[in-house]
C-alpha cells in the first residue's frame, strides 16, 4: 500500500499527497518506507523559508507571493507552521485557515503543521513533508515559520533560501536578534512599508551588513495591497544564482543532509533507549528526581547502561 501511495504523490495525486503527510506527522512505522520511496524523486523543487518576528505580515506576504507564482505558472507547496496546542499537540490555528484564499488556486497545496515543542520552530514531520511535496512536482515549496527570534533558525537546515521579514518599528528589537538573523538571511524584507520608521530600519540592516561584510538584500514591500511582491519574487528567484552570499548550494545541501541524519538517528537512538529501560522503571526514575533523590545525568547515565547491556544481550 505504502508502493502505491508513493507512486500516487509521485503523480501529484493532492489526496495522496495529504494522506503521506499524515502518515509523517503521526510518526507511524511506515514512514521510513514512505520517505525512502520518495527520496530519490526530490531535490528538484526550490524551497524557500519566510520567517521573521510575530507580526511582520508573514501570511499575508506568503499569501502574494503564492498569487504571484500561480500567475507564472509555478506548482507551489505551502508549510505554515503553527504553535503547538498544549492540549492536543496539534496546530492551534489549524489547516488552512490562515491562507483560505490559497487553497482554491490551481497548482497549490496548503499544509498547517505544528511545532511540537521543536526550539527552532520545525519538526522532524516538517522535513519529511518537503521531501513529500517536492517528490510531487512543486515547483516551489514556501516554509512560513512562526514567529522566531534569535535562537529559532532550524529553517537554515530545510530551506534552500531564506527571506527574513522585518516591520518599522522594531527599535531595539533588531540589535537583540541580529545574530540569528544574520545567520539565516538571504534577503530582508521590510514589509508594512507604509509606516513611519522605514528608513531608520533600513539603517540598521545596512549597518550590519556592513559589520558581518555582506551584502544581503533589502527590499520594501507592503502585502496587503501587493506593492514590491513582484520584484520580491524576481529576488528570490535569483539572489541565490547571482550572490552565492552564504555557501554554494551543493554545499548548503550537503550540510543538510547531515542535519537531517542526526536528527533521524536522536530521535531513533532515545526511543531504542527508552524501550529498552521500560516504561514503569522511567516513571519511577522520574519520580525520583523530582523528589531530589537523584539527578537527570545519573538517570540518564543508567538509561544508557541499561540500553547498552540489552544490546550486547542481543549482540
Amino acid at each position: 500500500m505504502i508502493d502505491q501511495l508513493a507512486d500516487a504523490v509521485l503523480d501529484g495525486h493532492e489526496r495522496s499527497i495529504a494522506r503521506a503527510i499524515s502518515i509523517v506527522e503521526n510518526e507511524t512505522s511506515e514512514t521510513a518506507h514512505l520517505i525512502g520511496r520518495l527520496f530519490p524523486h526530490t531535490g528538484n523543487s526550490k524551497v524557500v523559508g519566510l520567517t521573521g518576528p510575530p507580526g511582520a505580515g508573514k501570511s499575508t506576504l506568503t499569501d502574494r507571493i503564492v498569487s504571484s507564482l500561480v500567475e507564472r505558472g509555478k506548482r507551489v507547496g505551502v508549510i505554515a507552521i503553527d504553535p503547538t496546542s498544549p492540549f492536543t499537540g496539534g496546530a492551534i490555528l489549524g489547516d488552512r485557515i490562515r491562507m483560505r484564499s490559497l487553497t482554491g488556486l490551481p497548482g497549490v497545496f496548503v499544509r498547517s503543521m505544528a511545532t511540537r515543542g521543536a526550539l527552532g520552530g520545525l519538526n522532524q514531520a516538517c522535513i519529511d513533508v518537503v521531501d513529500i511535496l517536492d517528490a510531487s512536482g512543486m515547483d516551489v515549496i514556501l516554509i512560513e515559520t512562526v514567529g522566531v527570534g534569535q535562537d529559532e533558525v532550524d529553517i537554515i537546515r530545510v530551506s534552500d533560501l531564506n527571506v527574513v521579514v522585518l516591520i518599522p518599528g522594531m527599535g531595539d528589537d533588531i540589535q537583540a536578534m541580529k545574530a540569528g538573523l544574520m545567520e539565516i538571511a538571504d534577503l530582508f524584507v521590510i514589509n508594512k512599508a507604509d509606516q513611519q520608521g522605514v528608513q531608520r530600519l533600513k539603517s540598521q540592516l545596512d549597518y550590519l551588513n556592513m559589520l558581518s561584510g555582506l551584502e544581503i538584500p533589502i527590499m520594501e514591500t507592503i502585502a496587503t495591497d501587493g506593492t514590491g511582491i513582484e520584484q520580491l519574487v524576481n529576488a528570490i528567484g535569483t539572489v541565490r544564482e547571482e550572490g552565492n552570499r552564504r555557501e554554494k548550494l551543493a554545499e548548503h545541501r550537503s550540510r543538510r543532509a547531515r542535519f537531517r541524519i542526526q536528527r533521524v538517528l536522536q530521535s531513533r537512538l532515545l526511543q531504542s533507549a527508552l524501550d529498552a529501560f521500560g516504561e514503569e522503571p522511567f516513571e519511577l526514575l522520574q519520580s525520583r528526581i523530582a523528589r531530589r533523590e537523584t539527578d537527570p545525568y545519573s538517570a540518564a547515565e543508567r538509561i544508557m547502561n541499561t540500553w547498552l547491556e540489552k544490546k550486547h544481550e542481543i549482540g
